[in-house]
C-alpha cells in the first residue's frame, strides 16, 4: 500500500500554515468563528476551483463524499452549506489577497533564475485588466452600466515563467489607468501594455524613473519626427523605425516627450502595428516581439475564466465574490508552479481537466506531474511526498 496522501492534500502542503495563520490573526478573520477555520474555508474554495463545484451545495458534498481523506488536508469534517455561506459572505477577503502576495513572493523566487525567452536582462512585464460581468440584479453593489454589474481585474504578469506578480480588484467604473498611476516599477524594467494606459503625464514620470515602456500609439496622436533608423534588410516586416517627439497635448507641454516609433507589419492581420517605445537601445524587431509576448496576459485572462470558477459565483455578497476572485488567482498560481516544476510538457487546459479527476488519489505528485500516464507502483517506501518551496 502506498503511504502518501492525496494529490489535493500534496498541493496544499505548497500553502505555508504558519504565515496564512499569522494573516488570519492580523485581519482577525476568525474572532466570531464556532469550529470553521478560515484554513477549512480556503481548502473548500480552492476544491470549488480545482473540482469545479458549480455551488456551495456540491462543494460540501463533494468534500463530505470523500470520507476518510479529509484529514489529509487538515480538516476534521466537510463544512455545512450555511457554514460555508456565512463564512463567505461575513470573513474578510483580504486574508486571501495577502495569501496570494505572499505565495506569489515566494514562487518568483523560485522562477527567477529561468529568465524570459529574450536575451537582454531587463525584467519584463505585462500589465492589463480584464472585465468580469455580474448580473446588477443580484450584485447590486457591483453597478456598472445601467443594467450590467462589473468587477474589474487589474493584474501585472511577470514573464519569468509566466506567475502574476500583482493584482487589484476593483468595480468595473474604475479606468485602469488609475490604478497604474498608483503602481511603482524597478529602473531598467520593461513594462509592456495596450493603448488603454495611453497617459502621456504617467509615460513621461515612467521614463524619467528610468523604466521602460513598450505600448501601442494612438492614431489621433500628434507627433514630430526627427531622425530615421537604419533596419537591416532580413527584418522586413520592420516597415519604419524613427525617433519622434510626442507633443500637442496639455500634458506635455512645450517641450514634448522624445520616444521611439515602430511601424510593423503583421502577416497574420494583413495590418500595420504603431509601436511606440522609450527604449532606444534594443533592435526594432525584438521591441515588436516583446509586443507581442504581451499577449501571455489575455491567454492568462482567457485561461482564469474558462478552466476556473469564475462565470458563475457561489455567493452575492461583496465578501464571497472577492473571496471566490482571489482564490482562483491563488488556484492559477499554484497551477503554473505545478507546470513549472514537471518535467512533463503539461498545457494549462490538460493539467486542469486531468488534475480534477486525480484530486483524492494517492499518489506522489511529483511523479505523477513528469509522467502522469504511467501506472502507479505497487509498493513504494514511505516519504514525504510534496512539492515543496525550497
Amino acid at each position: 500500500m502506498n503511504r502518501v496522501s492525496s494529490i489535493f492534500s500534496q498541493i496544499l502542503q505548497n500553502i505555508p500554515r504558519l504565515e496564512f495563520q499569522s494573516l488570519v490573526q492580523k485581519h482577525e478573520a476568525e474572532r466570531h468563528a464556532r469550529g470553521f477555520t478560515c484554513w477549512g474555508q480556503l481548502v473548500a474554495m480552492l476544491f470549488c476551483q480545482l473540482g469545479r463545484a458549480h455551488s456551495l451545495r456540491e462543494i460540501c458534498g463533494g468534500l463530505a463524499s470523500c470520507e476518510g481523506k479529509l484529514r489529509h488536508l487538515g480538516l476534521n469534517d466537510a463544512p455545512a452549506r450555511s457554514t460555508l455561506a456565512y463564512a463567505n459572505q461575513h470573513r474578510p477577503w483580504e486574508v486571501f489577497r495577502d495569501l496570494f502576495f505572499t505565495l506569489g513572493e515566494r514562487c518568483r523566487k523560485e522562477a527567477a533564475g529561468r529568465g524570459h525567452r529574450f536575451r537582454f536582462r531587463n525584467k519584463l512585464i505585462s500589465m492589463d485588466a480584464s472585465t468580469i460581468a455580474l448580473s446588477v440584479s443580484m450584485f447590486d453593489w457591483a453597478y456598472f452600466q445601467r443594467a450590467k454589474g462589473a468587477v474589474k481585474l487589474h493584474l501585472v504578469l511577470d514573464h519569468d515563467g509566466y506567475l502574476p506578480s500583482y493584482a487589484v480588484i476593483t468595480t468595473g467604473k474604475k479606468h485602469e489607468i488609475t490604478i497604474a498611476r498608483q503602481m511603482q516599477f524597478e529602473a531598467g524594467a520593461i513594462v509592456v501594455f495596450d493603448k488603454g494606459y495611453a497617459d502621456y503625464a504617467w509615460w513621461r514620470r515612467l521614463d524619467q524613473q528610468g523604466v521602460f515602456f513598450v505600448s501601442r500609439l494612438r492614431n489621433d496622436a500628434k507627433y514630430r519626427a526627427e531622425r530615421q533608423r537604419q533596419t537591416p534588410p532580413t527584418h522586413n516586416h520592420i516597415l519604419k523605425d524613427e525617433d519622434i517627439v510626442l507633443e500637442g497635448s496639455r500634458q506635455l507641454g512645450k517641450q514634448g516627450l522624445r520616444l521611439r516609433r515602430i511601424e510593423v507589419w503583421v502577416e497574420d492581420k494583413q495590418e500595420i502595428l504603431v509601436l511606440v517605445t522609450n527604449h532606444r537601445r534594443l533592435a526594432a524587431s525584438t521591441i515588436a516581439a516583446v509586443y507581442r509576448d504581451r499577449w501571455r496576459i489575455e491567454i492568462f485572462f482567457k485561461s482564469l475564466k474558462q478552466l476556473l470558477k469564475l462565470k458563475t459565483f457561489v455567493g452575492t455578497s461583496e465578501k464571497a465574490v472577492m473571496t471566490q476572485i482571489w482564490t482562483a488567482l491563488i488556484v492559477m498560481l499554484l497551477l503554473r508552479w505545478l507546470m513549472l516544476k514537471a518535467t512533463y510538457g503539461w498545457s494549462l487546459s490538460n493539467l486542469v481537466a486531468i488534475l480534477r479527476m486525480q484530486l483524492f488519489v494517492y499518489r506522489d505528485l511529483q511523479t505523477w506531474l513528469n509522467n502522469p500516464f504511467e501506472a502507479p507502483p505497487e509498493f513504494a517506501p514511505a516519504a514525504q511526498l510534496s512539492i515543496a518551496f525550497a
